[in-house]
C-alpha cells in the first residue's frame, strides 16, 4: 500500500515537471526573429493550422501569442543580468528594426519677409565672429550680450546733439528708443508667425490693431479704455449732450425666473430644511479649536502687556532706584526709608496731608496725638 502511494506521488511530480517544461519549452518549425531593443518577436510560421482547428480561431490565437511571448522571455533570460535593489535588470541591445513615425514629418517653416527680400536681392548671409575689437577698452569683446563691445549703456556722459534740447534727458531718450526697438521686433516676429499660419495680423496691447481696419467693437473698446484712463477712472469725464453713460465690461447679474423648475426649487428648500433641522451642526472642529487657541493666546499676551505696563508705571512714579527708594518698615523715624505713623509734621517719617500743620481739611493732624503747648 505504501509503495503504491509513493509511486502515485512520483508520477504526479513527473507530470507537473513535464507540464512546466512544456510551458517553458516551445518548439517551432521556423525560428522567430527577435529584436530585443524593441522587445519585438516576428513569427513567420504559416497559420493555416489555426483556421482548420476545431477549437476555433480565438483559442488558437491565444495559444500562439502565449508561445511567442514565452520564446521572447526565454531570449531575455539569456542576456547578462545584474541585481539592483533585489531585482534582476538586463541591458537591452540597440534596436535593429526601423519603426514608422508616429506623426508625419514637420513641414518646412515658411520664410520671413527679410528672407524673401534677401532671396529676391541675392543677399547671402555671412557668418560673423562672436568677438570684435573694442577700441575704447583695447581688448576683444563679445559682439552681443553681456560685456559686449561698444556698450553704450555703461556711458556716464552723453554728448547732447546740436539740434536737441539741452534740458532733455538723453539717458531717458536712449532707454525709450531701446524699448521701442524691442517692441517693434516682437511685433514683427508675431506678424511673421501670423503670415506663416495665414492668420490675421496680431492686434495691439488692448486687443486693438495699431492701424486702420477697426470694427465697431474695437472702436467701442478703444473709447472705453480712453475714458477710463484718467485718475478717477472716467467718473468726472465730460460727455456729449446725448451720450449715454459708459457701460462697464463686467458681467450682468443672472436672476432665476419666478416660474421655473419647481422640482429643483422643491429639492433646494427640502435640503435647507434638512440642514436647519439636523441636530448635528456643520462645524469644523479643527478650525474652531485653532480659533479658540488663538484667542486664548491673544488674551494672555494682552494681560501680560497690561501687567508689564503697570509695573513700569509704578517704577516711574517711585523714581529711580537708589538708597532709601524702597519701602522699609521699622527704620528710624525721620529717614526716607522709615515709615512712621504719628511722627512730627515736617519730617520724612511723618505723613502730612492737607495744610501746613499736616492735618486734614478740618485741621486735625494725622499720624499721632497733638501734644499740648506745641504748635
Amino acid at each position: 500500500m505504501a509503495e503504491q502511494v509513493a509511486e502515485e506521488v512520483l508520477a504526479r511530480a513527473e507530470r507537473d515537471e513535464a507540464e512546466k517544461l512544456r510551458r517553458i519549452a516551445v518548439h517551432k518549425e521556423l525560428e522567430l526573429e527577435f529584436d530585443l531593443g524593441h522587445l519585438l518577436a516576428t513569427d513567420r510560421n504559416p497559420t493555416d493550422a489555426l483556421r482548420r482547428s476545431s477549437a476555433g480561431l480565438e483559442p488558437g490565437l491565444r495559444a500562439l501569442a502565449r508561445d511567442n511571448t514565452q520564446l521572447l522571455v526565454n531570449r531575455l533570460w539569456q542576456l547578462p543580468a545584474t541585481r539592483v535593489e533585489e531585482a534582476l535588470v538586463v541591458q537591452l541591445p540597440e534596436p535593429a528594426t526601423r519603426l514608422p513615425r508616429e506623426k508625419p514629418l514637420p513641414k518646412a517653416r515658411p520664410p520671413t519677409r527679410w528672407q524673401q527680400f534677401a532671396r529676391l536681392k541675392g543677399i547671402r548671409a555671412r557668418k560673423k565672429t562672436n568677438l570684435v575689437w573694442d577700441e575704447a577698452r583695447r581688448e576683444w569683446r563679445r559682439r552681443w550680450g553681456y560685456q559686449r563691445a561698444k556698450d553704450d549703456t555703461k556711458d556716464w556722459l552723453i554728448e547732447v546733439p546740436h539740434a536737441a534740447d539741452p534740458m532733455q534727458d538723453q539717458f531717458a531718450l536712449r532707454l525709450r528708443a531701446k524699448k521701442e526697438r524691442v517692441a517693434r521686433n516682437e511685433f514683427n516676429r508675431l506678424r511673421n508667425i501670423a503670415r506663416a499660419h495665414k492668420l490675421p495680423p496680431p492686434p495691439g496691447r488692448d486687443g486693438m490693431r495699431p492701424t486702420g481696419h477697426q470694427d465697431r467693437e474695437e472702436l467701442g473698446r478703444a473709447e472705453r479704455v480712453a475714458k477710463r484712463s484718467t485718475a478717477s477712472l472716467g467718473r468726472f469725464q465730460e460727455r456729449l449732450p446725448k451720450e449715454k453713460a459708459p457701460r462697464g465690461p463686467g458681467r450682468k447679474r443672472q436672476f432665476q425666473p419666478l416660474l421655473g423648475d419647481l422640482e429643483a426649487e422643491r429639492k433646494a428648500q427640502l435640503e435647507m430644511l434638512r440642514v436647519l433641522g439636523s441636530h448635528k451642526p456643520r462645524l469644523d472642529v479643527t478650525r474652531a479649536t485653532n480659533k479658540q487657541m488663538r484667542e486664548d493666546d491673544r488674551e494672555e499676551a494682552a494681560a501680560r502687556r497690561r501687567k508689564m505696563g503697570q509695573r513700569g508705571k509704578r517704577q516711574r512714579k517711585g523714581g529711580p532706584p537708589g538708597p532709601g527708594a524702597g519701602k522699609r518698615k521699622g527704620g528710624p523715624p525721620g529717614t526716607a526709608g522709615g515709615k512712621r505713623k504719628g511722627g512730627p509734621p515736617g519730617t520724612a517719617g511723618g505723613k502730612r496731608r492737607g495744610g501746613p500743620l499736616g492735618g486734614k481739611k478740618g485741621g486735625k493732624p494725622q499720624g499721632g496725638k497733638r501734644r499740648k503747648g506745641r504748635v
